[in-house]
Formats: C-alpha cells, structure tokens, sequence
C-alpha cells in the first residue's frame, strides 16, 4: 500500500492548485478573451513542454507546430469550424514536408514522418481539446458547464488520490503509471460523481445533463492522465516540467483536462 507524501509536499501541492483553480474560475467568470488568453497560455506551455520531451528522440519544426497551435486557438475567437482546423493541420503537415525536402537536398537526411508525426501530434493531443474548452464558454451556459466540468475533474484527481494512497493496493497500470490503483480508479470516478452532484445541488440546477459531465470525468479524465503517463513512459520522463510546485509541468496538471474538456464539448456543442 502506498504512503502518503510528506505533509510539505502535500501543502505546497494544495497551495499550488488553490492558486491554479483561482486563475481558472477567474477566467471562466471574465469568458471572452480573459478565458482564451488563459487557455492559450496554458496550451502553448503544454505544448511547449510536450515538444521538449519528444525532442529528445526525433526532430520537430516547433515554430510551425507553435504557429498551427496559435491559428488553430486563436481561430476559436470568433468561432471556429472543425474544417478550419482539419485545413490548418493539413497545411502545416505540408510546411513541415517541404521543410524536411530543403533538409534532404542540403543534407542527404531527412526525418518527414517523425517530424509530422512529432510536432502535429501535440497540436492535436493538447492544443484542439482547449479550443474545445474555449468554445465551450461561447454556449448558453457555457459558464456553468465549463465550471463544473474543471470542478468534477479536480474532485475526481483529489478523490482518486487520497483513495489510491489510503486503500490503494490493486495496480491498475503497472507498465504505465505504477502508482495508479484501481481503488484509486473508482474513488476517482466516485469524486467526480459526488462533485457534480453538489455542483447541481448548490447551483440548484436539474440533473440532467450536468450529470453527464460527472461521467465523463470520472472516466475519461483518468484515461488522459494515463496517455500523458504512457508518453513520458516510452521518453523516460517523471514530469513533463517543473513550473508548478508540486505537480511538475503545465501538461501534467492539466492532462485530465484535455479529453473531458473534448468530449464535453461533443456533448455540449455538437450533440445537444
């Protein structure tokens, strides 16, 4: 069974996300460019530290991935259509061939997949799920949504780690993330459960289809901290970063973020 942190580490941890979850509700109350500056800093840091791992296995063009990354988020202002990124994805593969063309002729060598593959995977991984978080603020009740998805989400990481630390004894992903337990799992998904329904109570909302926003966290989040964990695996990475006292990168405390805020946002904005 795993041990608690020392209490330090765990106080400089909740101060850390104290003042995270501040700037967030900050941002999500402004909305309009308060909550897209905000989101583009906190996706450019991530892609930033995303590229720095990978750069240690194969080349990357980060000046054209960081320029993809600014179209495709900055394109979120005034709304964005999913042809727009599809079409500034698909340029920017092409800029990136052409770059590594001029690189075969000048030197015999040239590395087009892991390139492509490299740069336009984390603008796909990081950079198009908070674009999702951003349009999602453009809704009706953007507000609303946005606020309880980040709460189910943080109250699914709080759960799941206290629950994992205290009973934990069943890993979940050895190879991947060998702290992670299945009892950690289920009191993950049982925080976001719990979150959302106090969101709903407080907020004196109906439970459907907030609710729904609870399930997605308490599975999905999960299953993005695990497809962070498994990229620093393969790159022999701890943390993505250090500029969080506490929780490492930018990436690694918002990694759950990233598929609940793009599977809300197929519910919220697409579906519904």
């Amino acid at each position: 069974m795993a041990g608690l942190r020392p209490s330090g580490e765990l106080q400089l941890r909740t101060v850390s996300a104290l003042v995270i979850a501040a700037g967030v509700i900050a941002g999500i109350y402004f909305g309009g460019w308060a909550w897209l500056g905000i989101s583009l800093a906190l996706a450019l840091l991530s892609l930033g530290e995303y590229y720095r791992m990978l750069s240690k296995r194969m080349k990357l063009s980060r000046g054209i991935g960081y320029i993809c990354a600014l179209a495709v988020m900055l394109s979120s202002a005034e709304g964005v259509q999913p042809v727009s990124i599809t079409m500034t994805l698909s340029l920017s593969a092409y800029v990136i061939f052409m770059i590594e063309m001029m690189r075969r002729q000048a030197t015999g060598q040239s590395f087009a997949v892991n390139n492509v593959g490299g740069t336009l995977s984390g603008v796909v991984f990081i950079v198009v799920p908070w674009t999702c978080i951003v349009l999602l603020r453009r809704l009706p009740t953007g507000s609303l949504v946005l606020f309880t998805l980040f709460a189910c989400t943080w109250g699914c990481d709080v759960m799941a780690y206290f629950v994992g630390s205290r009973w934990g004894r069943s890993s979940l992903c050895e190879y991947i993330s060998p702290r992670k337990t299945v009892e950690g799992f289920i009191g993950g998904a049982m925080g976001s459960l719990l979150t959302c329904a106090l969101v709903i109570f407080l907020m004196e909302q109906p439970p459907y289809p907030l609710f729904i926003i609870g399930v997605i966290c308490g599975i999905a989040g999960q299953l993005g901290d695990l497809a962070e964990s498994l990229v620093k695996r393969e790159l022999g990475e701890k943390d993505s970063g250090a500029l969080i006292p506490g929780h490492g990168g930018v990436l690694d405390r918002f990694d759950s973020i990233l598929l609940n805020g793009l599977l809300t946002y197929l519910v919220f904005g697409l579906l519904l």
